[in-house]
């Protein structure tokens, strides 16, 4: 293959000389033939491909091509004129068979040839290259954010982020070339008319002026003008239509060939009714045996195809129960349910499962190209990457006791949360900033994950919203995104001790022996079940396993209060948790003032089954609206509050406003990395 390293590089030089170098005829014949056989392939190329961009090269080969024709036709006009009228036998062979003893036969073919190039094929082409070019750059904002979306909801991984993102910069950079490239064929439709006027009032004045016969002069020249024309229009031709195929080539799973095969043998009626229409056309005059042959064509296609849909739906079609069946549907169940061992199955609770109306079964069923499972699955592994818990199977079920769009999700069989979504619109996320005068007309919402301000838009008003700076989402991925968020607020729930069990059998894999040092020896595994429950409730993530049991192991012979132990684990995994809540380098907070502290740390009350705090219902009510002001005049500034707390008051500070304020992030000073610029945004104060 080093051969070929340079073969592109040496060709384009290639062509550079021959618009310099007189060839050979026998040279130009090879040429010809070739660049002939170059543009079949490309053409064909332009039809087997599933998407544009797997021919991305094609603007540059445009270039190529175009610059060869040009090349062999200034090389063709110099053998013409300087050979009396000969250019070899490619040109002579086609000008014969074109013109067949009449020149202006031959000539006004060619001239339609390039008209229909020119002004059909190209004309379209440039058009719709020129649109996809600004429709695709427009939209590429929406498609970011878009992106941007599915990462953060977890959907997809940054891999996949940065595949599809450099998709749409190619998609981008491939129309815009595409949408200049187009205009290297209009302008060699131009330049064939020029260089076919030269080849012929050229050569019939040389020829007078080598005193020959005129009418020989006239017969010579045309065709060898009509044989070269046309030796360099048929390619130009194959590459404009390869340029239409390609700029209309919409994304698909199959190629050309394949799509029309199948969206035509999809409707047999139109077969049908096609041909009888043309049957129609016999009592106005025309041909009887074309029309039957046509018509008998159509209409043999139409039935053959029409009886294989209903033979193929009679073997998928379910077998219905009626009569006496259902009777003995009903007996069956009656003595299934017999059996002791099968009422006990159903007291099983599933950790996580879904029900959905019948309108949303679509995106759920794999049958009719539902990729929901596939993304939970995706969820699946982005959660135990990032948090270090697999999630249990989420089982889905559809529900008559459901309104048609909605789904619910449900926590070891409780309802926690419902959604509604239209299947057949895009949810469009209300931009902070919307420019006057570009709402988009859809139905109000709020998107179900967050609570933001959205609206449901049909597709045809899709491009608007994307160019007016609306976050578009589709069904499926709103409702992948309200489940991921309903998993890790619940999180915690979902870890029993099975699975705690499995964490640490896949510790032993790397590290046995701090899994036998610890569990039992120092902590039961209900103790650390309860502790890995404790970080997920605050969201800290329990991939290392490692460093929380090796923390164990130090603590645990002497503290045996769980909410202590965890603490004391969550100081060990500092980086870890700065690194979850800083931002580039910062952490904003809110502290705690001393006197709300030294209440609390008097206030502690232990007993054998852990702490708890002891409190006035007043004091407690007045922390609580402290707290509460703060926190609502830092969301103005952060996304996610955080309150900066001693190490000895945060557990106790955090059960006490976890109540009112779920979703603040409270901190200790020792858990919070060196490296870490903090900055302190109020103080939260009794006074």
């Amino acid at each position: 293959m080093k051969i070929f390293k340079n073969a592109v590089a040496a060709f384009v030089i290639l062509i550079v000389f021959l618009i310099i170098i007189p060839l050979p005829t026998m040279v130009l014949d090879f040429m010809f033939i070739l660049n002939l056989a170059l543009s079949f392939v490309i053409l064909l190329t332009t039809m087997y491909i599933k998407e544009a961009l797997q021919f991305s090269i094609f603007p540059s080969l445009l270039l190529i091509t175009t610059m060869l024709r040009l090349s062999l036709n200034i090389s063709s006009t110099r053998s013409i004129l300087s050979n009396g009228g000969y250019a070899g036998e490619v040109v002579k062979t086609f000008g014969d068979f074109v013109i067949g003893g009449n020149v202006a036969i031959g000539l006004v073919i060619f001239i339609i040839i390039v008209l229909v190039q020119f002004i059909v094929i190209t004309k379209g082409s440039e058009r719709v290259a020129e649109v996809s070019a600004r429709f695709t750059l427009d939209a590429m904002p929406g498609k970011q954010m878009a992106i941007d979306a599915d990462l953060n909801s977890g959907l997809i991984d940054e891999q996949e982020a940065r595949t599809r993102r450099s998709k749409i910069q190619r998609e981008a950079d491939f129309f815009g070339s595409m949408d200049g490239a187009s205009k290297f064929v209009k302008g060699d439709a131009i330049i064939s008319i020029i260089i076919t006027m030269i080849n012929l009032i050229g050569g019939i004045v040389i020829g007078m002026m080598g005193g020959g016969d005129f009418g020989t002069i006239i017969t010579t020249y045309s065709v060898s003008t009509v044989g070269d024309g046309l030796m360099s229009q048929i390619p130009a031709l194959l590459i404009s239509i390869a340029t239409g195929m390609i700029v209309t080539r919409s994304a698909s799973d199959a190629d050309l060939n394949s799509d029309v095969l199948k969206q035509f043998s999809s409707q047999p009626r139109v077969l049908i009714i096609a041909a009888l229409a043309m049957l129609c056309l016999i009592p106005i005059g025309f041909p009887i045996p074309q029309v039957l042959v046509a018509s008998a064509i159509l209409g043999i296609l139409g039935f053959l195809i029409m009886s294989r849909m209903k033979k193929k739906g009679k073997e998928e079609k379910p077998e219905t129960v009626e009569g006496p069946q259902v009777s003995e549907e009903v007996t069956s169940e009656v003595a299934f349910y017999k059996d002791l061992e099968n009422v006990y199955g159903l007291l099983n609770v599933d950790p996580i499962s879904m029900e959905f109306g019948y309108s949303l079964l679509p995106l759920v069923d794999e049958s009719s190209g539902g990729n929901f499972m596939d993304r939970v699955v995706m969820f699946r592994k982005q959660f135990a990457d990032e948090m270090g818990m697999v999630l249990p199977s989420v089982r889905l079920k559809d529900s008559g006791q459901l309104n048609p769009n909605q789904y619910e999700i449900k926590i070891k069989g409780e309802s926690v949360a419902i959604g509604e979504v239209l299947i057949d619109h895009h949810l469009a996320l209300i931009p902070d900033e919307l420019p006057e005068g570009s709402e988009v007309d859809g139905i109000d919402t709020v998107e179900p994950a967050f609570g933001m301000p959205a609206k449901w838009i049909s597709d045809d008003q899709r491009i608007k919203a994307e160019m007016a700076g609306y976050t578009l989402i589709d069904p499926t991925s709103v409702i992948i995104t309200h489940l991921s968020e309903i998993i890790r607020t619940h999180a915690y729930e979902l870890l029993n001790r099975q699975e705690v069990k499995n964490m640490l059998e896949n510790l032993k894999k790397v590290n046995p022996t701090i899994v036998e040092d610890t569990v039992p020896a120092v902590v039961s595994v209900n103790d650390l079940q309860k502790v890995l429950k404790n970080l997920l409730l605050e969201g800290v993530p329990t991939h290392d396993l490692e460093t929380i049991l090796e923390t164990l192991a130090d603590y645990g012979a002497a503290v045996k209060d769980t909410d202590m132990l965890t603490e004391y684990v969550r100081q060990a995994l500092k980086r870890t948790i700065t690194h979850r809540f800083a931002e580039a380098g910062q952490l904003k907070v809110i502290s705690l003032d001393t006197q709300i502290e030294n209440l609390i740390m008097g206030s502690v009350k232990k007993t054998d089954g852990g702490s708890y705090l002891a409190l006035e219902p007043d004091t407690i009510q007045k922390m609580v609206n402290a707290t509460t002001d703060k926190v609502n005049q830092m969301r103005r500034v952060v996304q996610i509050p955080i309150v900066l707390t001693s190490p000895i008051v945060r557990v106790y500070f955090k059960k006490l406003v976890n109540q009112f304020c779920p979703d603040i992030v409270v901190l200790s000073f020792n858990e919070i990395d060196p490296s870490v610029q903090i900055q302190a945004l109020g103080n939260i104060s009794l006074s």
